[in-house]
């Protein structure tokens, strides 16, 4: 989970540094090449290119579609908002896929997951301070970002019944490519990496890949009740580095926000443990 939390950490600040020279659409096209190019490189070195299927390919343009409306406004928050803010705002994406997942994976919805929701949403009214403070648009694209990344979640379980993570790792890397293309270019004008671009945008190409991976291995070896928690250190980190590199006021109220928004998480955990462990 360390590899995790730096490579998250370090994609944000990675955004952060491109936002000036790159819209969005190039930033992830560009990451999206990268990660092309590694998956690639992957699958012929491990042989494992009979993983990749065309099978159920609208379910992933779908998922695709929605991860790349995600990272975008992700990318965005991070380049306008405090670095904590955006974090602590991501962290309601599991609370999102709660509420969505009954209706898209027909999961059942708990009074105990209805409460672990409350609870999260209440601490992004901390964190947002709606009414005493003016709600900017990175804290909504922040937000929103969370929202899609639900999305994500959702259909990328629905894709792990029959596609490996292989095969879903190269539509991601090689559908989002194309979407950035399209996106980017659409006012004709697609700025080229430079010298001092060209690091940023390889970091943030194989941070993306680094995080993910992180998370699946010590999803695989840990309980998620030992790695929620240890991911929550992503906050405070993050809130250091803000400080650190933009002079960014470490706000008390998104410490406690992100607190509630995480209590939520780790009681929806909680109680899946402890039914997984009823039906044993």
């Amino acid at each position: 989970m360390t590899g995790a939390i730096a490579s998250f950490t370090s994609m944000a600040v990675a955004g952060r540094e491109l936002s000036v020279t790159h819209d969005t659409f190039e930033i992830m096209m560009y990451r999206s090449i990268v990660g092309f190019c590694v998956v690639v490189g992957v699958l012929t070195l491990t042989g494992k290119w009979a993983q990749v299927s065309t099978e159920r390919l609208g379910l992933h343009a779908l998922r695709n579609t929605l991860h790349f409306a995600g990272q975008n406004l992700w990318f965005y928050a991070v380049a306008v908002a405090p670095l904590a803010q955006v974090f602590a705002l991501e962290f309601t994406q599991p609370l999102w896929v709660i509420l969505l997942s009954p209706l898209f994976l027909k999961e059942r919805l708990t009074s105990l997951k209805i409460m672990a929701a409350l609870i999260g949403f209440a601490g992004v009214l901390i964190v947002t301070r709606p009414g005493s403070v003016p709600l900017s648009p990175g804290l909504v694209t922040a937000a929103m970002a969370a929202i899609f990344f639900a999305f994500t979640m959702i259909t990328t379980k629905k894709l792990t019944r029959f596609a490996s993570i292989g095969c879903i790792v190269f539509w991601l890397t090689a559908m989002q490519a194309v979407l950035g293309a399209v996106a980017a270019g659409y006012d004709g004008q697609i700025a080229l990496p430079n010298a001092s671009t060209a690091p940023y945008l390889i970091l943030v190409g194989l941070a993306g890949l680094l995080a993910h991976f992180c998370i699946t291995n010590a999803l695989a070896i840990a309980p998620a009740t030992v790695v929620v928690p240890f991911d929550f250190a992503r906050l405070p980190t993050i809130a250091v580095v803000g400080l650190i590199l933009y002079h960014e006021p470490i706000d008390h109220w998104v410490l406690i926000g992100a607190a509630v928004i995480f209590s939520g998480i780790f009681l929806n955990i909680w109680s899946e443990n402890r039914s997984s462990s009823a039906t044993v």
